[in-house]
């Protein structure tokens, strides 16, 4: 920790490190000290837009959203240290991964963005999958590439470049088409061995489209591949005014390798080693497990993605997380505010998640499916929120909760039994994202989900943002520490961690409503088809 005439003494000298994440809901700004401290935040809200049966976000809203963030991030700084920083040690982008943001040789935009929730690539994924023995998923950013060319859609022969929402965006600030490998193992497969992408599988694909676009050379399309601690360009000053058009940030800061969310993720959870494994609940939710070795079968429900160092990670990725959990709080605020009591949504959040603690173990028979959109998974094409009981279920506050909760939690939980088939083993999960701000809840009800110890960190509200800020400062120690150690002598060695060990009636509890969840995806699919 760093006290406060250190903290302005470090953002003064240009010495602390600004970590920018575009989530899914939120985009953060993060700026730490030297050891890892956070100085200041900064946050804007957005939504992606479902727009010709397509979820996107405009360009313009990642621009105006990155600006409200930083301008946050550099008015909090002042009110906190009485100074805003105009130079920084370094930078760092993250941004949700996958989906499919494809340029010409001009630098403009083809087809509006096309995120990781679109799940139109089936067709693509699994013609991929086949030819590579590797499980291709739908949201990958080669999935869409490849499915756009099965459509014959008419923007693929100007295709000069595609790359995910953090290369984008680092590419705008530094003029470097770059990637971090974690985040590039969600657009092509890695090769662990060379921390780039397989050569095999490249050569496999332009045979594959050669007949179709006989001038797409995905080597010469897709971006390079960086590993952390690897500077990855610095600040322009277009780039500064991009994201900080009052002037206040200079230019020349190094970058550090963009990455995703899942990368930084396991960065801010301390969970890049083997046997540790980090779960990150936000719109969507993830499990990612370092492997100690290669998984012997394909799984289509498992993705094989890296750290931000390049080591083999086992990603269970379900495309619905908390949203859900959350419009059910909104409608019980809602429900105060008529009644009489302007509660704000945070406190009404609290308050509904920790109700879950006093549901019965199995949920009392109810069941929550919280597809709002397609979830590989469960084999959705399409989602449809539900709430279903029986005529004998215990509809009471607690279960409709505690069943939110398991809901979340369910499709992660599928994924999870097939890698413990696979006999991989996990020591500890590290959980991170907004949902466990509620002490003791969410954490308890994962461990009973995954039947494995949960813990939760300080960071654990910070998420991605400052796991990107961390990584920008570790271009400074990359010569003399691995990322892991750095992380654990530098980083987390006087961290505080809550573990929580799963319970044994709660452990049966969802062992319950999983197999009445999993039976009951009949009806999921059958609300899709007729609403």
């Amino acid at each position: 920790m760093v006290d406060p005439a250190q903290a302005r003494d470090a953002i003064s000298a240009g010495e602390a490190t600004l970590g920018i994440e575009l989530g899914s809901t939120r985009i953060k700004a993060c700026l730490v000290a030297a050891d890892g401290t956070v100085l200041a935040t900064g946050s804007h809200a957005w939504e992606n837009q479902f727009v010709d049966r397509t979820w996107t976000y405009s360009l313009d809203a990642v621009w105006t959203g990155l600006q409200e963030s930083v301008a946050a991030l550099l008015a909090d700084a002042e009110e906190k240290h009485g100074v805003r920083p105009t130079a920084l040690r370094a930078l760092g982008v993250s941004a949700m991964m996958h989906g499919y943001l494809a340029f010409d040789a001009d630098g403009e935009l083809l087809v509006p963005f096309r995120t990781w929730r679109n799940t139109s690539t089936e067709a693509a994924a699994t013609e991929l999958t086949g030819l590579f023995g590797h499980n291709i998923p739908l949201r990958w950013s080669i999935a869409h590439l490849y499915q756009a060319v099965l459509d014959e859609e008419p923007h693929v022969p100007q295709v000069a470049f595609v790359t995910t929402l953090a290369g984008y965006v680092h590419w705008k600030l530094t003029g470097s088409r770059v990637l971090g490998v974690g985040d590039a193992s969600g657009v092509f497969p890695i090769d662990p061995a060379t921390r780039d992408y397989d050569a095999r599988m490249l050569a496999q694909f332009d045979d594959l489209v050669a007949e179709r676009q006989p001038g797409l050379r995905l080597a010469d399309v897709l971006p390079e591949v960086l590993v952390a601690g690897q500077e990855a360009g610095r600040l322009t000053d277009e780039g500064a005014a991009l994201l900080d058009p009052s002037g206040t940030l200079r230019a020349g800061t190094a970058l550090c390798p963009p990455e995703g969310d899942a990368g930084t993720g396991m960065v801010a959870t301390n969970a890049v080693a083997p046997r540790t494994g980090n779960v990150s609940v936000g719109t969507s939710i993830f499990a990612m497990i370092v492997l100690e070795k290669a998984l012997e079968r394909v799984h289509t429900e498992i993705d094989l993605v890296t750290t931000p160092a390049g080591d083999l990670v086992a990603m269970v990725h379900c495309n619905n997380g908390a949203s859900e959990l959350g419009a059910w709080a909104e409608v019980f605020r809602q429900f105060a505010v008529a009644s009489g009591h302007d509660t704000d949504a945070d406190a009404v959040f609290g308050t509904f998640l920790r109700a879950a603690l006093d549901g019965d173990a199995d949920g009392g028979g109810l069941l929550a499916y919280n597809f709002l959109s397609g979830e590989p998974i469960a084999g959705l094409a399409e989602g449809r929120p539900l709430v279903v009981r029986t005529p004998d279920s215990r509809l009471t506050l607690a279960n409709v909760a505690r069943t939110q909760v398991y809901g979340a939690f369910g499709t992660l939980s599928l994924g999870m039994r097939l890698l413990a088939e696979e006999g991989v083993e996990v020591d500890a999960l590290f959980a991170h994202g907004g949902l466990f701000r509620t002490a003791g809840v969410a954490q308890r009800l994962l461990a009973a989900a995954v039947d494995a110890p949960v813990a939760v960190g300080d960071t654990a509200s910070e998420g991605g943002a400052w796991g990107i800020a961390v990584l920008a400062a570790y271009l400074d120690a990359s010569d003399e520490l691995d990322l892991g150690a750095y992380l654990s002598t530098r980083v987390f060695a006087d961290a505080k961690v809550d573990v929580v060990e799963p319970d044994a009636d709660d452990v049966r509890g969802f062992a319950a409503y999983l197999e009445r969840y999993t039976a009951g995806l009949a009806i999921a699919q059958a609300a899709a088809d007729a609403v």
